[in-house]
């Protein structure tokens, strides 16, 4: 049987389609093809492990072990990217890989792989790009976990959800405030003046919603002031806070990457909040894969990402452990 070299391996999967020919031969001068079988621990719940892997045959399970034996995290095939998260925020991992089936895994080194990424800004970029939209796709899996786990499927919430009132009268932030806020980020002077000048502002009443589960997605926002809650209605449960956002804070991020509805409510909790709310438009110019796009913004996006979906995950843990080993898994 014909073997593919590694550059075939990385090329075939959509993760990487977005590459050149030359950023996947850099990368796959610096990665390594792994082959682990059925029931290997790839590595431990805790471990501070930074390697990135993708799957290029097999099945691998993300686990924790609980007094009520393990619950399954996230279940990988063929094509999946796993790992991303500790290579992107240096936390430990938030359970034990395990190999499901014998498996032929690409290993990305963190060391050689931060080295790659220093000396080709666009290829970091790319990079970055393909973590966010795997991280992107996890976190909508594990929204959908959220409302399974006390209810039947599609069974209709018990009361409605709070009704969103539309945006009323002028609100106007000085630039310099804006400035400062993308500034405190260490964006770049271009990415400060775009950010501040095409982001429009927006004053948001205590309890007031800015978007709904289910909504087509039409910008990315950024907190200026006050706090947001992410939150998700599970039938039978109610309204369950999934995430507070403060200062500096982006949310909303998630439509614009894989053009899906919104997986989650936000609004403004008792204080309400003022936002900068950046148009789908502005931010597809400015994290163009096929421009240089912004790496300080799609690293800071990543990083957030990376921490609601370990959130989320430890909600899950909670939730399964109190239910005495009940509910999805």
């Amino acid at each position: 049987m014909f073997a593919l070299d590694t550059s075939d391996r990385l090329r075939r999967w959509a993760s990487f389609a977005h590459f050149t020919d030359g950023q996947i031969a850099h990368l796959a001068a610096k990665v390594e093809v792994q082959h682990h079988a059925a029931g290997t621990e790839l590595f431990p719940a805790g471990s501070e492990t930074r390697q990135a892997y993708l799957i290029d045959r097999g099945k691998v399970t993300i686990e924790r072990q609980t007094p009520y034996g393990l619950y399954a995290l996230a279940e990988l095939d063929a094509g999946d990217l796993f790992g991303e998260s500790g290579f992107i925020d240096q936390q430990p991992r938030s359970g034990a890989a395990h190999i499901l089936e014998d498996a032929e895994l690409v290993c990305f080194d963190p060391e050689a792989l931060t080295e790659l990424m220093e000396q080709d800004q666009r290829l970091s970029v790319a990079l970055y790009w393909c973590f966010w939209k795997s991280l992107a796709n996890k976190l909508r899996t594990t929204n959908s976990k959220l409302s399974q786990f006390f209810s039947e499927a599609g069974k209709p919430p018990t009361s409605p959800p709070p009704f969103r009132k539309d945006p009323s009268g002028e609100f106007r932030i000085d630039l310099a405030a804006k400035r400062k806020l993308f500034q405190e980020q260490k964006l770049s002077a271009l990415e400060i003046n775009f950010l501040a000048s095409l982001s429009r502002e927006q004053k948001v009443a205590p309890g007031e919603v800015i978007f709904h589960e289910g909504d087509v997605g039409d910008a990315m926002y950024v907190v200026l002031d006050g706090r947001v809650m992410i939150s998700k209605y599970i039938p039978g449960a109610g309204e369950e806070a999934l995430a507070f956002l403060e200062r500096g804070d982006y949310f909303g991020e998630m439509a614009l990457i894989d053009q899906q509805p919104r997986s989650a409510d936000a609004k403004a909790p008792e204080e309400g909040a003022v936002l900068l709310a950046i148009p789908r438009e502005v931010v597809e110019g400015l994290l163009d894969i096929h421009k240089l796009s912004s790496p300080r913004l799609l690293k800071i996006l990543c990083n957030l990402i990376a921490e609601r979906l370990r959130e989320l995950n430890e909600k899950l843990i909670t939730w399964f452990i109190f239910s005495g080993g009940g509910g999805t898994h």
